[in-house]
């Protein structure tokens, strides 16, 4: 015996397909849901919904699986048959993560949840105590990034469906490692979304980049807010999931009196007081408004942090001068940038953005730098350039060393994007698969066209529907033992010891973060309590006058030379000095 339910307020008349067999469903009750029960289906019976005159059996909206992808019949999943062993699991706090983003396709050769164990040993060892998953709900093809996710509570098939996520998960905590999955409520994929038929789900009112928003404040917008809370809460509870990582919140267009953020932080608070876990919600807001992450009782959203890309421009445009024409990198490129994003986390908090054309962001006022991510790269900020190249490609690998040194010793909670911890040689490119021709066509010349204005002749462009494009950018594990790969490797695990065993580098106090800075000689000097830390992108050496009770603890290479109180640092170091044993 089963129970189906599906809400379809568009219905007039509704059936269950299950095994082939169709059977009436009743309904539509006031909240426009239609039920049924089926004596002989359970986990395994594949079904799908049959509405009024159209004989096609579609998809279940909130399907457990898509055996079969995104245009298949939904099979019945058994969350309960799952054998846990992380019974007495506690989620380290957010305040002391190390953040490790993860796209399970890219990160093995297999590129599966149960090869992806295989590498957490790794990760354990490395100090990153959260794994961030790139999205992992079903999306067409074969090969994605998952941005373009259409079935958002079935698991994807390509790396293994949902018990291989549950394995990935327990082995996991099992290991010491907290997990955190990035999800997508901004949008659906172009291809197999079928929640249209049945109800409201987006809206012509308002546009996305990605075309219709959700309908998160119109005619039947209860049901789609509760369609977004219950995929959030099935993910920690039935995946044991310990938080999310929330897809450009700004594309939200809500304007209710409880904002659907809110209500979401309000509802997984309850479910980690049920559970007796510590959950967290992680945003991606463009909005520079600290009222995603400021508590609700304040007036906030609840949201547990954010990323800073604030940080992450004002960083990458001093590791690498370009002109004029790159989009929002115009609105930075100084070291008074830099230092302001370190201390006041937002650079645009109020301020003209000459790329906007309009003032931008409000001051982060009361808050603990906790509640941001710093990073200086992450799947956007490699794969979204022409040709994938990490950081180490662009400015070389004493720069790179030098920038994941300031991401590690900042205020923020840091957040390391794959590879990016043994400089690995593969790039991170945009890569899809469409089988219908047309779309493909679409997204290949909408991203040679997306770089044409930057020089880039189409040819040079990965074609996204290539998969070649995939291919090349798994990562390469037989690097970590090799020459420079090898050297950054231990570079950034001196880093997270370091930052784990010093309680000022874990103090998020924004007022204990001095900084200064010199334009001319491109020099940064950042205090942090018992921690300085100089960066130097200039092109001559630096001279700093260090206390005596300071010692040198790490170095980005060689070339730092002390006499009495005056250190000499090299072009393209960081310098970190300690008073602590």
């Amino acid at each position: 015996m089963h129970e189906f339910e599906v809400w379809a307020p568009k219905a007039k008349k509704l059936s269950v397909q299950v095994d082939g067999i169709l059977h009436p469903m009743q309904g539509p009750d006031q909240g426009g849901r239609w039920r049924a029960s089926v004596e002989q289906a359970g986990p395994g019976s594949e079904y799908g919904f049959v509405l009024d005159e159209d004989p096609q059996a579609y998809p279940d909206p909130r399907s457990q699986r898509q055996p079969n992808g995104v245009h298949g019949l939904s099979r019945v999943y058994d969350h309960a048959a799952f054998q846990w062993h992380d019974s007495r699991w506690q989620a380290p706090p957010l305040a002391s993560a190390i953040l490790y983003e993860m796209h399970v396709g890219t990160f093995t050769a297999e590129g599966t949840f149960d090869s992806a164990i295989e590498r957490l040993d790794f990760l354990h060892g490395l100090g990153i105590t959260h794994v961030e998953l790139m999205p992992v709900a079903e999306f067409a093809g074969d090969r994605g990034w998952g941005y373009d996710g259409v079935h958002l509570f079935a698991v994807t098939e390509n790396y293994g469906g949902p018990n291989a996520l549950k394995r990935f998960v327990d082995a996991c905590h099992l290991r010491g490692l907290a997990v955190l999955l990035d999800v997508v409520y901004n949008h659906f994929g172009p291809v197999g979304n079928y929640t249209g038929k049945f109800g409201p789900y987006v809206t012509n009112r308002h546009c996305t980049p990605w075309g219709e928003a959700v309908n998160f404040e119109g005619p039947g917008s209860d049901e789609v807010r509760r369609f977004f809370c219950d995929n959030a809460i099935m993910w920690m509870r039935d995946f044991h999931v310990d938080g999310l990582r929330l897809d450009a919140v700004h594309e939200f267009v809500d304007r209710s009196a409880v904002h659907f953020l809110e209500q979401l932080s309000a509802e997984v608070e309850v479910v980690a007081a049920t559970l007796g876990a510590r959950l967290v919600l992680i945003a991606e807001s463009d909005l520079n408004d600290p009222k995603i992450v400021r508590p609700r009782e304040a007036g906030g959203y609840g949201i547990d942090a954010q990323w800073s890309d604030d940080f992450h421009h004002a960083l990458f445009t001093m590791l690498h001068v370009e002109e004029g024409g790159r989009g929002y990198y115009d609105d930075f490129g100084t070291m008074e940038k830099l230092a302001k994003s370190l201390t006041e986390i937002f650079v645009y908090d109020g301020e003209y953005s000459s790329y906007r054309l309009r003032k931008h962001g409000r001051p982060v006022d009361g808050l603990s730098a906790h509640h941001f991510i710093g990073f200086i790269q992450n799947h956007d900020q490699v794969g979204n350039r022409a040709t994938g190249e990490r950081l180490e490609h662009i400015v070389g690998m004493s720069r790179a060393k030098a920038a994941i040194g300031l991401v590690l010793t900042a205020p923020f909670v840091p957040l390391l994007f794959q590879g990016e911890e043994f400089a690995a040689s593969t790039p991170f490119q945009y890569f899809a698969d469409h089988e219908d021709p047309e779309m493909a066509r679409l997204v290949s010349e909408g991203r040679r066209r997306e770089f044409a204005a930057f020089g880039f002749i189409g040819r040079e462009v990965p074609d996204p529907e290539d998969r070649e494009t995939f291919t090349r950018s798994k990562l390469n594990w037989d690097e970590i033992e090799q020459g420079t790969h090898k050297e950054m490797l231990e570079w950034v695990h001196s880093l997270i010891q370091l930052r784990r065993s010093t309680p000022a580098l874990n103090d998020g106090d924004k007022g204990h973060t001095k900084v200064r800075w010199s334009e001319e000689g491109r020099w940064l000097r950042m205090e942090r309590g018992t921690i300085q830390v100089f960066l130097n992108l200039g092109d001559q050496t630096a001279e700093f006058e260090i206390r005596e009770e300071f010692h040198l603890a790490l170095a980005s290479g060689e070339g730092v030379i002390r006499i009495g109180s005056k250190t000499c640092i090299p072009a393209d170091r960081i310098a970190i000095f300690s008073t602590e044993s």
